[in-house]
């Protein structure tokens, strides 16, 4: 794969944030060309998975984090570019076995890698992105990082699994629902502004605000993840809309809406949560938008937006840390 600036991925809605864009312009750069170096493999197939999906684009949101808070902190080191890539391989290989586990057909805007290699190939790529994540891991030298990316990565795991027990369950309340957003996908931007903060050598009340930013910022992307599976156009978004309900996923807005809704409207989107019929996605759309279920989920976003601002102001007071800021505030704008 050749280096590519995947800067101008970082947002969720490309115009929306163009200091941050500029900021890390040049390290999003350094990533791309150690993700390149790092993705060379003797068997071919892995190589070919591994850039079809890394190459497809993405928001690259995780190691965008970690560059700002090395910035926000003054650490200037090359090992920020090797962890940066390490936090993308995680994610990558989270992504491969998702498509699998979920039966996804589409994401950002292209067939999947499952759909266009085969569920095998997607998976065992996926165990060579996580397994050489670790082998990058090692050469940051450092048994703190180590723990915190192992952690993460065995908590996303548990995640998946919570999620996969969730399945088709609408009885899942908020805060199981909030449970499993925080170890499938908040985690691993929690993680990597901690690594960020410990590359800086933060000490432990900047390290903790630093994580904190990372959880209060992931959740309120997945919660609006979640929004945008009602309200998103599939074309913009690049997956296919109702992917959730097909797939038995209780999320914030569904359960918002059985919660305000009356008892027919509940046992509709129970019925369409525990069969996955995807025919009742504009039955469950209509009732989703009366209840005012969408209001919800965006004002529990907009409360972990304004978590995560309340956790960067804690930084010093530089251009990174701006970009933080902005990146929080303008997430609720997202579209795709």
């Amino acid at each position: 794969m050749h280096a590519t600036n995947r800067a101008t991925n970082l947002n969720p809605n490309n115009s929306q944030n163009n200091n941050a864009t500029t900021i890390i312009a040049q390290d999003m750069r350094e990533v791309d060309a150690v993700i390149a170096q790092r993705l060379d493999s003797g068997v071919p197939l892995v190589g070919q998975v591994s850039r079809y999906i890394i190459s497809a684009g993405g928001k690259r949101l995780r190691p965008a984090l970690l560059l700002l808070i090395c910035g926000a902190l003054g650490f200037k080191g090359a090992q920020r570019f090797n962890l940066a890539a390490v936090v993308e391989f995680i994610h990558t290989a989270t992504l491969l076995h998702d498509d699998v586990v979920d039966d996804s057909s589409l994401r950002r805007g292209n067939a999947t890698a499952n759909e266009t290699f085969g569920n095998p190939a997607s998976v065992l790529v996926g165990d060579f992105l996580y397994s050489r994540a670790f082998q990058m891991m090692v050469d940051a030298q450092n048994m703190r990082i180590m723990e915190v990316l192992a952690d993460a990565t065995n908590i996303i795991a548990e995640g998946e699994v919570m999620q996969l027990m969730n399945m088709h369950n609408a009885a899942l309340n908020e805060a199981g629902y909030l449970q499993v957003i925080r170890s499938k996908t908040a985690k691993l931007f929690e993680a990597s502004a901690r690594v960020g903060a410990i590359l800086a050598g933060a000490d432990a009340s900047t390290e903790a605000a630093c994580a904190e930013y990372g959880q209060a910022l992931g959740t309120a992307f997945q919660v609006i993840d979640d929004v945008l599976d009602y309200t998103g156009d599939a074309t913009v978004m690049g997956k296919n809309l109702g992917d959730d309900l097909r797939e038995g996923k209780t999320t914030l807005p569904l359960i918002a809406a059985m919660q305000r809704g009356g008892a027919s409207e509940r046992e509709l989107i129970q019925r369409a949560i525990e069969t996955g019929k995807i025919e009742l996605i504009d039955q469950v759309v209509a009732i989703v938008q009366a209840t005012g279920a969408l209001d919800v989920a965006r004002q529990a976003a907009a409360d972990e937006a304004r978590r995560a601002i309340t956790a960067a102001e804690q930084l010093p007071d530089n251009a990174h840390r701006q970009c933080l800021i902005q990146l929080a505030a303008k997430l609720l704008e997202r579209q795709s």
